[in-house]
């Protein structure tokens, strides 16, 4: 039986104050071989009954990610999520991840039904950028570019100049520095500090954080590193500082996945979201992925590189979806018109640009 999990988790607002708020997500029931097989073989059939497509994100369950690839769907990270919805003739989207993801495909698929397995899943970087005071924030720097990281709603979204996902931000980024433009960041902080960094860009940050990539640890991983010479470190930007000064790769989720694919290494010590791990075994199956440790002093293990929302998840809502047209998704003409730039923004510019598609694959200048 489903039941709901309540955690702790902490919020930062634009000027870097902190608080500590509470969220709740649910934990999905147990399911033996024959239960899914059989959800599974039903959620098939009203998929073509429906006229409807599976796409699903790397860090949902691994029946999901299989189920999506099984009936031409696709598993994907945010990006690439968006841009298949938007192409897709199907009528109907099923889109497994988290709500801000099920937004960007309405606002980009207007005429199409956007369902989700469960409405309630969200996002750490989401609830800690809420509209008005992002808004309010945008209003103090008004001479700024504004550029939100596709972990945002479709309201924050409405005010910015550009959307970004961990794969393109950088070049993003760089290209409007080059044009001389200053930009107003938000949420993701690590994101955002990596990106300036990297860019020298002028860039003005809101202090988000995601709970999953937040509680990797620096001295925790160097330990780890010690005990396994020969890996490669992969991390994603959103970590903190020195969880990636210690990597031999700073990448987006399709970075590091592909790193893992066409790496010659044989071991991988990987700081993301371990639903990526399904994917990689599949793909690189004969070489090994550890988990990046987010145990160590002051270590809450909210999210033991999981994350609550995602893993809500599941077959069960899949298939409430399609027999019941549960979760809907729905966007306000005027929040999707204003939202609709800023994603077309960085969908033109990384057609344009294939090389927005694979920033991170250059060592990180601080890798030991």
């Amino acid at each position: 039986m489903q039941r709901n999990t309540p955690f702790d988790f902490t919020l930062q607002n634009a000027q870097g104050e902190s608080c500590v708020a509470q969220a709740w997500a649910k934990v999905q029931p147990g399911l033996d071989a024959s239960e899914r097989f059989a959800l599974k073989q039903q959620i098939k059939e009203a998929l073509r009954e429906r006229d409807a497509v599976l796409i699903a994100h790397y860090y949902v369950d691994g029946d999901l990610q299989d189920l999506a690839l099984e009936t031409g769907g696709v598993v994907a990270d945010s990006l690439e999520m968006a841009r298949f919805g938007r192409n897709h003739t199907a009528k109907t989207l099923i889109v497994a991840g988290v709500r801000f993801m099920g937004e960007t495909a309405k606002i980009l698929s207007p005429e199409k039904t956007v369902l989700m397995p469960d409405l309630d899943a969200t996002c750490s970087l989401d609830l800690g950028c809420p509209a008005d005071e992002f808004s309010a924030f945008c209003d103090a720097y008004p001479d700024r570019t504004v550029v939100v990281y596709a972990n945002t709603s479709a309201a924050v979204k409405a005010r910015a100049d550009w959307m970004v996902t961990s794969s393109c931000a950088l070049e993003i980024v760089q290209h409007l520095k080059d044009k001389g433009e200053k930009i107003l960041w938000a949420p993701d902080r690590h994101l955002g500090r990596y990106i300036q960094e990297q860019t020298g860009a002028d860039m003005v940050l809101w202090q988000g954080d995601c709970i999953v990539h937040n509680e990797f640890k620096s001295e925790e991983l160097a330990m780890l590193r010690r005990a396994h010479p020969n890996a490669r470190v992969l991390v994603h930007p959103e970590s903190p500082a020195g969880v990636a000064a210690q990597a031999d790769l700073v990448g987006s989720t399709s970075a590091l996945l592909r790193a893992v694919v066409e790496g010659d290494a044989t071991t991988y010590i990987v700081a993301t979201d371990k639903g990526l791990f399904h994917r990689m075994r599949q793909l690189a199956p004969g070489k090994q992925v550890i988990e990046a440790p987010t145990a160590g002093e002051s270590a809450t293990c909210k999210s033991c590189a999981q994350c609550p929302w995602m893993a809500m998840n599941g077959l069960q809502g899949v298939l409430r979806c399609l027999h019941q047209g549960a979760g809907e998704i729905h966007v306000t003409a005027q929040i999707q018109k204003q939202a609709h730039q800023c994603i077309d923004r960085m969908l033109d510019f990384t057609q344009q640009r294939p090389g927005a598609l694979r920033p991170g694959l250059v060592p990180h200048l601080g890798a030991a």
